[in-house]
């Protein structure tokens, strides 16, 4: 059998000027590595966003060079990315995020041009979605669904000294005569996620992200330390909302129906915050599920289990208005679910980051599966229910859709002016449709997408669509504005020092 060594590569991040660069790593990478792991397969994690102990940080991370394209690139040098992708046999490179395309294609024809015997493969959302432009780029294989079967089942073919990947499913790929084989309509989905690999954390470079302190999300203080990382509960969400790429991973789709709601057992997820908590030293955790509160009994049964272990819990993606409130007396009207909130206090939630995502009625049906209607319930009771158990918030709204008027707008901007007369905090994002969401087949359908776009320049702070109802460049004007409108001058100054340094 011979013997198999596989890299896992973030690319060099890529920004548009005046932005915050934030490394990228994602939990991809820990999964595939235990993954790896678990099979004895020497593993390794580069992330030339930030190197290793090798490399000195201050020389490239505050450096970032000027791409022909515009956007800034902060990262290691490509002689660097070589050095380290020569000491393997395969070399992995997540692309679930569109912005980073770029990226990802040019560390893959850069390593196949010095190094064409090598093994490239890739995944995630864009990835699939965009195989064939991955393909000409170099790459042998896309996995098209959840990948850590995939990738055991990869390397075995390796082991055996051999290219022949058609037994393998969940994948396209490239067979010796260069024809592209679709293999994505048969494979392993795992259901049971107990049954998946334990992340290996360890396989990141904590202690850089940590210098760094620049999480994808949350609202850092001045001067916090911070040594956190990431964990999901569960995968797949209830709701199928026009943005998210799970709308589409259904039974019929390529990745096979991962969009639905699976659950880790209470059990599996302590074992893993004793691990991230002693083992790693991790003392902020974000969760990144989907919809932690997809099965609410669930997940308050499950937060009850895990008081007392001292985590700062942060939430991201997980957690939607609807989880918050509960039915009231009157038909129709929704109150805060107190027992809930104070639940999120007593398991050690320091910030909550609320979705409202719209404040027109008409924009939430129509785009994002109608999750709780505004008119049902007050807002403002439930951010002084939440701020009543020293939870700080923050808030999430989009603005920009397709069919989008001003006046829906101006009904979104002041929401969250009127939210942050409560102190909390608003990020403002510009519609995004990436490949494989609903709404980018409707944009691209009705003509508000060029046929030529670059995914690369999808940015939530750029006006991303034409032909809309609000030109693009009053629509950057208004989130602007809102921004700076519904921060404080503090939380402000703190992200425009990220910019600078360090």
């Amino acid at each position: 059998m011979k013997n198999i060594k596989v890299l896992l590569l973030y690319p060099p991040e890529q920004s548009w000027p005046g932005n915050v660069c934030k490394p990228n790593g994602s939990l991809a990478y820990p999964y595939l590595g235990g993954a790896l792991r678990d099979i004895d397969v020497e593993t390794y994690v580069y992330d030339a966003c930030v190197g290793n102990h090798n490399d000195k940080l201050e020389d490239f991370f505050n450096k970032s060079t000027e791409l022909p394209s515009g956007l800034l690139r902060t990262g290691v040098s490509d002689e660097r990315i070589l050095e380290v992708a020569s000491k393997y046999n395969a070399v992995g490179l997540t692309s679930i995020f569109s912005q980073q395309e770029t990226q990802v294609l040019n560390c893959a024809r850069l390593i196949k041009k010095h190094y064409p015997e090598k093994l490239l493969f890739s995944g995630g959302v864009n990835a699939k979605s965009r195989s064939s432009i991955f393909f000409n780029a170099g790459f042998d294989i896309i996995c098209t669904s959840e990948s850590e079967v995939t990738i055991q089942n990869i390397v075995k073919v390796l082991q055996k000294d051999s290219r022949d990947f058609s037994s393998i499913g969940k994948i396209y790929f490239k067979n010796k005569n260069g024809k592209i084989i679709n293999n994505s309509h048969f494979g392993d989905i795992i259901w049971d996620l107990d049954k998946l690999p334990i992340p290996a954390w360890d396989l990141l470079p904590n202690e850089r992200y940590w210098k760094i302190s620049r999480p994808h999300a949350g609202q850092i203080k001045p001067g916090t330390k911070l040594r956190y990382a990431s964990i999901m509960t569960s995968r797949g969400c209830p709701w199928a909302c026009s943005y998210c790429h799970i709308a589409d991973e259904t039974e019929d789709s390529k990745s096979g129906a991962i969009g639905r709601f699976r659950i880790k057992s209470d059990e599996r997820v302590r074992k893993e915050l004793h691990i991230l908590k002693n083992e790693i030293g991790v003392k902020q955790v974000y969760i990144e599920d989907d919809s932690i509160f997809g099965m609410k009994k669930r997940a308050i049964r499950l937060l009850k289990s895990i008081v007392g272990l001292d985590l700062d819990l942060m939430d991201v993606n997980g957690i939607n208005m609807v989880h918050l409130v509960k039915k009231s007396n009157i038909p129709g009207w929704m109150v805060p679910d107190e027992e809930v909130i104070e639940l999120l206090s007593n398991v050690g939630f320091k910030e909550i980051t609320v979705p409202f995502e719209s404040g027109s009625p008409r924009i939430i049906k129509k785009w994002c599966s109608n999750k709780l209607p505004l008119e049902k319930f007050n807002p403002v009771d439930l951010i002084k229910t939440i701020k009543k158990y020293k939870i700080n918030v923050a808030s999430n709204y989009m603005i920009g859709f397709p069919d989008e008027t001003r006046e829906e707008i101006e009904t979104t901007v002041n929401l969250a002016k009127k939210m942050f007369q409560y102190g909390v905090a608003s990020n403002f994002s510009l519609v995004q449709p990436v490949p494989g969401t609903p709404i980018f087949d409707y944009c691209m359908k009705n003509g508000q997408m060029s046929k030529d776009y670059d995914p690369d320049k999808f940015q939530w702070m750029k006006a991303n669509l034409i032909n809309t109802s609000v030109p693009p460049n009053e629509l950057e004007r208004i989130r602007n504005k809102a921004w700076n409108d519904c921060n404080s001058e503090e939380f402000i100054k703190v992200r425009k020092s990220w910019v600078k340094s360090i």
